[in-house]
């Protein structure tokens, strides 16, 4: 087992927000923290010897080559693409033997994508994270293989991105579409959970509206905080996880008293 200790803090030192995971399971609350400093990984790390190394894709963003067995093969992809140049950049290949390609994110030009091509997803979410070498899954290593710098993108590569980003309905058929009636509060609720919980000055009372959302359609009281949790990960500006909790707290008790229960505090 090499030392992971010593590479989570070279990546710390090189600017990167080191996350510890089990497997691929974060094991501390990252969501819109500041990045771990090196005294505090070596700490951690002195208690949980064996955790493996995700970085925080905050700085950069990752094409993600998927080549399990069950699914596409995202190597097919992109070579269909025909433009290998686009991929001359720091690359790993993953515990699974797929392959993950690392660029310098353009400001506010490449968003999270997933299903960006068959077997091809685009991590980018400020609050997301990738694993790193030489962490280990199912007793098969993640390996960096080359040298490359993390490399900005073609601009090709990002006219791609935002096409692929963009609906793939007309205006006309997104307006036929909306006003069909087939959009409902229960669609504005899995949107959240996918987009986040939108802009700062909105966050609590939109996670107070989703937490009300959820207890009115029967999802039960733990599966309703870690919904919300999932939102308020996916949130650009995320709230202290606290903050949540207390909230959803709050929508509880207040969904008791108007049903005439008795709240145990």
């Amino acid at each position: 087992m090499q030392n992971l200790v010593n590479y989570a803090k070279r990546y710390a030192e090189r600017g990167f927000s080191v996350i510890p995971t089990l497997g691929k399971k974060p094991l501390i609350k990252f969501a819109g923290r500041p990045a771990m400093t090196p005294t505090e990984i070596e700490d951690f790390w002195r208690v949980h010897p064996f955790a493996n190394i995700a970085l925080k894709t905050d700085q950069f963003f990752v094409i993600d080559v998927d080549r399990h067995s069950e699914g596409a093969d995202g190597t097919k992809a992109i070579k269909e693409l025909g433009h290998p140049e686009w991929f001359d950049t720091l690359c790993q290949q993953t515990a699974h033997d797929g392959f993950q390609f690392f660029f310098r994110k353009p400001k506010e030009r490449v968003s999270q994508n997933i299903g960006f091509l068959p077997g091809v997803d685009i991590k980018a979410h400020t609050n997301n994270y990738v694993v790193v070498a030489p962490s280990v899954i199912d007793d098969r290593p993640y390996r960096w293989i080359n040298r490359k710098k993390m490399n900005p993108p073609a601009e090709e590569l990002i006219a791609l991105i935002e096409a692929k980003s963009k609906p793939r309905l007309s205006n006309q058929q997104l307006t036929e579409y909306n006003q069909s009636g087939r959009r409902t509060q229960t669609t504005e609720l899995f949107e959240q959970i996918a987009y986040g919980l939108g802009p700062t000055g909105g966050r609590n009372n939109a996670l107070a509206a989703f937490i009300g959302g959820l207890l009115l359609r029967g999802v039960e009281s733990a599966a309703a905080l870690e919904l919300a949790r999932l939102a308020n990960g996916n949130t650009e500006s995320s709230l202290p996880d606290n903050e949540v909790v207390k909230t959803v707290n709050s929508i509880i008790k207040k969904r008791i008293r108007e049903k005439g229960g008795e709240v145990i505090e």
